[in-house]
């Protein structure tokens, strides 16, 4: 009989301990993560009490503002976007029935003050103390509306994107995504913005996706930027090496041709490194591609970002790597025969990036060879305008050395100078960019794209530019939406 009740009352000690441990956790440990789950309606509603915090442009302009709703003597905030769909992948939606995304989800602590920072928890405390309504905190980002309007005219009912980002700092100034959406439709019109994509050039248009950070694309010969900075830091070749084209590589066999339809003949002849980026010449950069090895290549992509969420203060899941992808899963080959280089090379094979990751392989040329953090939140105040946090540049890592970047940069002026780049020449104004157009299977059919910096002599801005079902070349395409953004941000800096 001992025997027994001293079973049961260890069994009854753990099962307290158990209940102890467990009720610790879930009141203190794991409070952030539950207040955080889209799905905690108590929470979600909860926060509609407090005046949520406003998000502004790097100008001033309202992008999320709040408007006061009473229900039955209660007073509700809810969300309002003056700006409309100037920023909508971005700043996202706070709504009763969709829950958040953008900003409004990943930044939910700062603007409904439930940060843990000194000042915040003293004036929430403050405010509960007094029985007065919980203000949270403004964002004040780093986008440009008027850049930004220039963009998103730009690429019109294309689907595609466009970045632009300050080179030595990472500030993004631009981040459209098109088609874009009215975030103020979200909450009861939701249908109305299906509607509105409906003449976009891709099916499905899938309006709320960030193309810009979320959107994987085949590069194509933008690509080039990343194998030639390999090519030249790696020293194997210098910008006079030279190639006989005779208009194909052979890989596994097979002929690779150049791509038709660029600037110049199929077949270039005898031609130096930078004669072969200023015309994209495929055949070159697949014979470089072999040489230099595809899991070399690959360790110069990763220097500027690759196979890592594109760092940015936008929710996670709204991030992808870029990298190769095998059957829609990210793929680091680790045996060189696993990867097909020459193809690899000129920016095929099963390479996907998004236009975030290329705008920082851009800037990180232009800066020298220096890959800063990008970041679009320059800083967080409070309702006082006093500042709770502030963006400081932080560099990511040194994709090349000084050199090289210096190198390049000659090379990518070639380019618009009197290559295929020449849809993007702005008058008085040096510009450094790359052309890309990738074949997508179906015949005529392309993803096109322009990465380019200026002025390049004193970069100041760097851009990415892709577009979806083209039946053009990124010349004809993406070059010309690039020169207006760059020609926006030269001339609305101070």
């Amino acid at each position: 009989m001992n025997k027994e009740i001293g079973r049961i009352t260890v069994v009854a000690l753990l099962l307290l301990a158990a209940l102890v441990v467990g009720t610790t956790y879930w009141q203190t440990w794991a409070v952030a993560g539950l207040e955080a789950r889209q799905d905690n309606t108590i929470q979600r509603v909860a926060q509609f009490h407090i005046r949520r915090g406003l998000i502004y442009a790097a100008d001033g302009t309202l992008l999320a503002a709040r408007r006061a709703v009473k229900v039955k003597g209660q007073t509700f905030y809810f969300r309002r976007y003056p700006s409309g769909d100037l920023a909508a992948q971005v700043v996202g939606y706070s709504t009763q029935s969709r829950s958040r995304a953008g900003l409004e989800r990943s930044m939910n602590d700062y603007l409904t003050a439930s940060n843990s920072h000194l000042n915040t928890v003293l004036r929430r405390t403050l405010d509960s103390l007094k029985g007065t309504t919980i203000t949270g905190n403004n964002l004040v980002l780093t986008i440009r509306p008027a850049a930004q309007q220039v963009a998103l005219r730009a690429l019109g009912d294309n689907c595609g994107a466009a970045v632009a980002l300050e080179p030595s700092t990472g500030r993004v100034l631009v981040m459209a995504s098109s088609p874009t959406y009215e975030p103020s439709l979200v909450e009861g019109h939701f249908a109305q913005i299906a509607r509105g994509a409906r003449n976009a050039r891709c099916r499905p248009p899938a309006p709320l996706v960030n193309r810009a950070t979320a959107g994987l694309y085949t590069p194509g010969s933008t690509f080039k930027v990343v194998t030639a900075a390999a090519a030249l830091d790696s020293g194997l070749y210098t910008a006079d090496s030279t190639f006989d084209d005779r208009g194909y590589c052979i890989e596994y066999g097979k002929k690779v041709s150049n791509f038709a339809d660029q600037s110049g003949p199929e077949v270039f002849g005898r031609v130096d490194f930078t004669t072969a980026l200023e015309h994209s010449i495929n055949a070159v950069f697949c014979e470089i591609g072999k040489r230099i090895g595809p899991l070399r290549l690959l360790d110069y992509a990763r220097r500027f970002g690759f196979y890592e969420d594109p760092p940015l203060e936008t929710p996670s899941s709204e991030r992808v790597p870029s990298g190769l992808y095998d059957h829609g899963r990210l793929f680091s080959p680790h045996d060189p025969n696993q990867v097909d280089p020459g193809r690899l090379a000129f920016g095929q094979e099963r390479l996907q990036v998004t236009p975030l990751q290329m705008a920082m392989v851009t800037a990180g040329i232009a800066n020298g060879g220096v890959v800063m953090r990008p970041y679009v939140v320059a800083k967080i105040t409070s309702p006082d305008g006093g500042t709770v946090l502030r963006t400081h540049p932080h560099a990511l890592a040194r994709a090349v050395s000084p050199q090289t970047a210096a190198t390049l940069t000659q090379m990518m002026e070639k380019v618009v100078e009197s290559g295929t780049g020449t849809a993007a020449q702005i008058s008085g104004v040096k510009v450094a960019g790359k052309t890309g157009t990738a074949e997508t299977g179906t015949a005529h059919v392309n993803t096109t794209s322009f990465i380019a910096f200026a002025p390049a002599d004193r970069p100041r801005v760097a851009v990415a530019v892709y577009l979806e079902n083209q039946q053009g070349v990124g010349g004809q395409t993406a070059a010309p939406i690039a020169k207006q953004i760059i020609e926006s941000l030269l001339r609305g800096r101070p």
